[in-house]
């Protein structure tokens, strides 16, 4: 009959041999899940995450914003149409740790330009951005967004995004979606007439 020390010496091999599997094993489970969530969102973003006219470009987003709008989709204070119809139910089961993962993610892949706006709207929507709207007392974008409109911390990057997609996105603020949003974009955005909404959806489209 074998010693209690022997039957124990072989319980801690066995249990030091599990572990170690397991240890070895957990990178690649890893590496395999985080794929999968990034497929999940690419689906509708495409496939290097450049966005279509309803969905978003995510490439080269700021990191901060993409993970806020991840929560606020879960906490549904992100409101508008598509939000409700497919990012409510899209975001439900993220952990904390995944939308960091996202948002990291898709900060580091390179983004390209829309380049889908009106040209000939592209000049006075810049001047807009850079100068905002004296009569109407609206700051210029670029104070906020940053020079070229890529974004600040949890300031979102606008350039390249598409005309379509920030048109719509324009058009809600004044409609009264995404009131929760911190000030001051509710009140600016709200103030943009449909002429000055097209030509700023326009330019930006275009900034790289």
């Amino acid at each position: 009959m074998q010693s209690v020390k022997t039957q124990m010496m072989k319980f801690v091999i066995a249990k030091t041999a599990v572990v170690a599997l397991i240890a070895s094993v957990l990178p690649a489970l890893a590496e395999d899940m985080e794929p999968a969530s990034v497929r999940n969102c690419t689906w509708c973003h495409g496939a290097s995450a450049q966005g279509y006219a309803p969905a978003p470009r995510l490439a080269g987003q700021r990191s901060q914003y993409t993970e806020n709008q991840l929560l606020s989709f879960i906490k549904h204070t992100r409101d508008n149409p598509f939000s409700k119809q497919y990012m409510w139910g899209a975001t439900a089961n993220l952990s904390p740790n995944t939308m960091h993962y996202l948002a990291i993610y898709f900060s580091q892949e390179l983004p390209k330009a829309a380049n889908d706006g009106d040209k000939d709207l592209a000049a006075s929507g810049k001047t807009l951005f850079e100068d905002g709207n004296p009569e109407a007392n609206t700051v210029s974008c670029a104070v906020c967004h940053g020079p070229n409109a890529e974004g600040v911390r949890d300031i979102p990057r606008l350039a390249g995004l598409s005309y379509y997609y920030l048109k719509r996105k324009l058009t809600q603020w004044g409609e009264g979606y995404h009131v929760a949003a911190k000030a001051p974009m509710p009140g600016i955005a709200g103030k943009l007439s449909s002429n000055e909404i097209e030509a700023l959806a326009s330019y930006l489209s275009f900034v790289k």
